[in-house]
């Protein structure tokens, strides 16, 4: 199959190897029957479920690890589908008049796996457990709002702000905040807690094999799920065998062989055929920050930004995206959050529609006026070459791979030389690429329930508080105004409208474009009903789910 482009005449004609990539680099599902004889293991009782990732642990900051640590871990809230927050280990909560302090009121008769009560004053150690350093991603959550933590009883909570945070509620329904008990976390090592976290939740950790799988069994006392589950009381299966898959062909390959019973992030080029050949299939599109390009501001050629500018007006992202993603991946305009996040601004996502003689225009402008012989312009001597490292494996799969290598030969056509760096997990998990002097370029999401990522991604780094999430290394006091005052306002509507400035401020100066959004996929055997995805992040949930014949 050849790729035909939208307005070819004005796009440069992707590489023979990108087509043969996006044309040939799945297996074909159409017309594959399901397995019907049984579970994969060969028992009603234990699914096998094939994931693409594995985590450093079980229970820490990064989505991954949130996926896994649901299955393990309750929390004080969930989120259900109408994205309303509704009960979990909380019956009920309420905040003060001046929105400075929030009260929990936890059920009653829950324990944790190791026998000890779920009270309000392990619920205050797990905070500061986690500001503490416990879990990078729930300290960024709370960092300038969250002051202290107090059981006024055993099963009544307080939670004390230093700024008002209306969404509090909200944050807390993500895989991050879930509760471990203090026992384990002051009695355990780390290692034991990484590797089997110990919470209240439907599943335990029965053991972990590094490189393979972690299996997870039935918690038999189980009493809590969240007010949006499908039934009460234990898990319906036993055992959750949790396979660590990375080739997206393989994946694919063994559910149609009978070999697993779910995967997850489904190739593109399986999506239409698994779901012809009789496959249940799930799609949750990710609020939060989608999978954005944001531009190195501090040092290198996007400190100017018309050459910021030049670069958007270069892609054509939404035809690369549809061509590649096939309908499954949806292209995302907005550099700042989603379409599915509350608050999103659609004039954002239309702004840097496709415009090669604005691009042209806008480089002429920067002084970037000649060429050399390969196409790529330049000025005073210097070749507009921009450093673009990604992290494969991990932040971005091979869909969005695939879709970076379309980026870099789009904005060739402008006379940009984009040098994509493949980033394996190993150097990314050891910073490598992290600094503004390492790169011009990066790509990245960050899940979130609310619009208030903004501020995790747009804080300024001060000396005593430094913003490693702020990848373009752009420090704006207007630009943090808008956001804290946006997550500090308790009406909705005077919220959404403060940050839809702050992203289009992002915008305006050309400082993060969007590419596509992070979606959650799976592809689930016709006979294993009753698997569905959390609302706040979309990873698969497992207690509910059950074989029929």
């Amino acid at each position: 199959m050849f790729l035909t482009w939208r307005r070819a005449s004005a796009l440069p004609v992707l590489s023979a190897a990108l087509v043969a990539l996006t044309a040939c680099g799945g297996s074909n599902a159409g017309g594959a029957t399901p397995s019907t004889a049984g579970g994969a293991s060969g028992s009603d009782d234990h699914i096998v479920y094939a994931h693409q990732q594995e985590p450093p642990c079980v229970f820490g900051g990064w989505i991954e690890q949130a996926y896994l640590s649901t299955q393990v871990l309750d929390a004080l809230v969930s989120l259900d589908a109408d994205h309303r927050v509704v009960p979990w280990l909380a019956d009920s909560w309420e905040s003060s008049a001046d929105g400075l302090t929030w009260t929990f009121h936890l059920k009653d008769g829950v324990s944790f796996t190791d026998g000890s009560p779920l009270t309000a004053q392990a619920v205050a150690y797990n905070f500061d457990y986690w500001v503490q350093g416990g879990n990078s991603t729930a300290a960024v959550w709370l960092a300038g709002y969250y002051d202290s933590a107090e059981a006024v009883d055993s099963q009544t909570l307080r939670i004390h702000l230093s700024r008002p945070y209306p969404r509090l509620a909200e944050t807390l329904t993500q895989g991050y905040f879930g509760i471990q008990s203090q026992k384990a976390l002051t009695e355990r090592t780390a290692e034991e807690n990484c590797a089997a976290p110990i919470g209240t939740g439907a599943f335990v950790v029965d053991h972990w094999t590094r490189g393979q799988e972690i299996v997870l069994t039935r918690n038999e006392e189980y009493t809590s799920p969240p007010a949006n589950a499908q039934h009460t009381g234990p898990a319906y299966v036993k055992t959750l065998e949790w396979r660590f898959v990375p080739d997206g062909t393989t994946r694919v390959s063994s559910l149609q062989a009978g070999e697993v019973d779910a995967i997850y992030d489904v190739p593109a080029i399986d999506w239409k055929g698994l779901g012809e050949g009789g496959y249940q299939q799930l799609k949750y599109v990710t609020p939060g920050r989608p999978q954005q390009i944001s531009f190195t501001t501090t040092t290198g050629p996007f400190t100017d930004e018309r050459v910021r500018k030049a670069f958007a007006y270069s892609l054509d992202r939404k035809s690369l995206v549809d061509t590649i993603g096939r309908g499954l991946i949806p292209y995302e305009g907005n550099g700042g959050v989603s379409q599915t996040t509350p608050g999103y601004s659609q004039e954002v996502a239309d702004a840097y529609s496709f415009d090669l003689p604005k691009a042209e225009e806008l480089l002429q402008q920067a002084g970037w006026t000649g060429t050399d012989p390969d196409g790529v312009r330049t000025k005073d001597g210097q070749r507009l070459t921009v450093r673009f490292p990604y992290a494969t494996g991990t932040i971005i799969a091979a869909d969005g791979a695939t879709i970076l290598q379309g980026v870099a030969e789009q904005a060739r056509a402008a006379g940009f030389d984009v040098q994509l760096i493949p980033v394996p997990p190993s150097g990314f998990w050891s910073g490598l690429y992290s600094t503004a002097e390492e790169r011009d370029l990066s790509a990245g999401y960050w899940t979130s329930v609310t619009a208030g990522i903004l501020w995790i991604n747009w804080r300024p780094t001060t000396a005593d508080a430094p913003n490693h999430n702020n990848s373009a290394f752009y420090d704006d006091p207007v630009l943090a105004d808008l956001i804290t005052r946006a997550n500090s306002t308790s009406d909705v509507a005077a919220q959404n409208a403060l940050y839809a400035q702050a992203q289009e401020y992002i915008a305006d100066h050309a400082l993060s474009i969007g590419v596509y959004d992070r979606i959650s996929t799976l592809a689930v055997s016709p006979r294993l009903k009753g698997v569905w995805q959390e609302n706040a992040q979309g990873g698969p949930v497992f207690y509910d789910a059950h074989f029929t014949r």
